[in-house]
């Protein structure tokens, strides 16, 4: 219990809110209103990177929830969050009407390429933004509720769990990239025109994109962070610590999980269908198990149990991704691989517990005139 923090403390958090809102006012301004010519300019390509690493920040949050309040490693919240990227896309595709390659008004031109006859009826009422947008959250929701309730119910846990919902992840990768599915095979979903109205090419819709991202990121994070020092979330760290015994005092465990559980799925859901527009494309590739892997390492290099670490791993890890993947390519997974293996050796809490740490020995300890290792422990050992 000792690498975790007091629910109470949220410092971390106010200042990644800060954070965030600042950077929600700058980025609008230095691409809309500062030249071109400029050396402060933002580029749209920037932009759209910014607001994919905002989706990731909120699917991070997602894996912190259920990882560091409720012990579950999930190794399939991939899943998750690429169904929520196929129920935006399957609205952004059915709003390219005859605009398409084949000028089809009705099936995408997928459909008519594979001689499709008409549309499946799955895909009715995607038309509509609302329906897609009720779709983002149960399409993830729905599988996650089914899932959850079958594995807790079953009262399996520890690796088994992750293996299972690895499994799960795999399994969805292999459905969707037959053709029959009716979802674009292995291409995927992609050539998006518009969204609401509103030109996908846009500065404009750029910014709105990104902005819908950074309140959607706030919004997550100020639910999960109610969530976790409200009762529930008070029942489900001790889940996590001792689920035997809480199950033995009267909590209904699987119900408290089944809920959590279900909860994050949904938000992984919506930071998929926030990222699909801004990428353009959604295909397979983003069920990949290991997809689902790098979202733990993000929790973990971040700093487990605090969501805004969640925040602060996703960013950091995917620009440097972003950096090592177009300077030296071949390198990027071995540098994961050592990154996750460094974190875990020597920076259990992450990257925010080092700087809470660091924190800690300039300031009480200074103060107190008492050696920091010996209030660490201390600390720790009230958690």
């Amino acid at each position: 219990m000792g690498l975790f923090k007091p629910l109470q403390d949220d410092t971390g958090g106010q200042i990644m809110l800060a954070v965030l809102a600042v950077v929600a006012l700058l980025v609008p301004l230095l691409n809309l209103v500062v030249p071109e010519s400029s050396a402060l300019h933002l580029s749209t390509y920037t932009v759209t990177l910014l607001g994919k690493y905002l989706t990731y920040a909120l699917l991070a949050i997602a894996v912190d929830l259920v990882w560091g309040y409720l012990g579950i490693l999930s190794l399939g919240h991939g899943a998750f969050f690429a169904l929520g990227g196929y129920a935006m896309g399957m609205y952004l595709m059915r709003q390219i009407g005859d605009r398409g390659v084949y000028g089809d008004p009705v099936l995408p031109d997928f459909m008519v390429f594979l001689n499709w006859s008409e549309l499946p009826w799955f895909w009715h009422g995607f038309d509509l933004f609302w329906f897609a947008a009720i779709m983002v959250l149960l399409a993830p929701g729905l599988l996650a509720f089914v899932f959850g309730w079958l594995a807790f119910r079953s009262r399996v846990t520890g690796v088994y769990l992750s293996i299972m919902t690895q499994a799960l992840t795999y399994a969805l990768l292999l459905a969707f990239f037959r053709n029959e599915m009716g979802f674009g095979g292995n291409n995927g979903l992609t050539d998006f025109k518009d969204i609401l109205g509103f030109d996908l090419q846009s500065d404009a819709t750029r910014i709105g994109l990104f902005l819908s991202s950074a309140l959607a990121l706030a919004l997550g994070y100020w639910v999960c962070r109610w969530i976790v020092t409200s009762r529930l979330g008070r029942v489900a760290v001790a889940i996590r610590d001792a689920e035997a015994r809480t199950r033995f005092i009267g909590y209904r465990v699987e119900r408290v999980k089944l809920a959590i559980w279900t909860f994050s799925a949904m938000l992984a859901g919506i930071a998929g269908a926030l990222y699909v527009p801004q990428v353009g494309i959604i295909n397979p590739g983003e069920f990949s198990p290991l997809n689902s892997i790098e979202l733990v390492v993000w929790v973990a290099v971040g700093g487990r149990a605090t969501l805004y670490g969640a925040v602060v791993g996703a960013v950091v890890v995917n620009y440097g991704k972003t950096y090592l993947t177009g300077a030296f390519p071949e390198a990027w997974l071995f540098a994961l691989g050592g990154l996750f293996v460094l974190v875990t050796l020597f920076l259990p809490q992450g990257i925010t517990g080092l700087i809470s740490r660091f924190g800690h020995r300039d300031g009480a300890g200074a103060k107190r005139g008492k050696p920091a290792a010996d209030r660490d422990t201390r600390e720790e050992s009230t958690t």
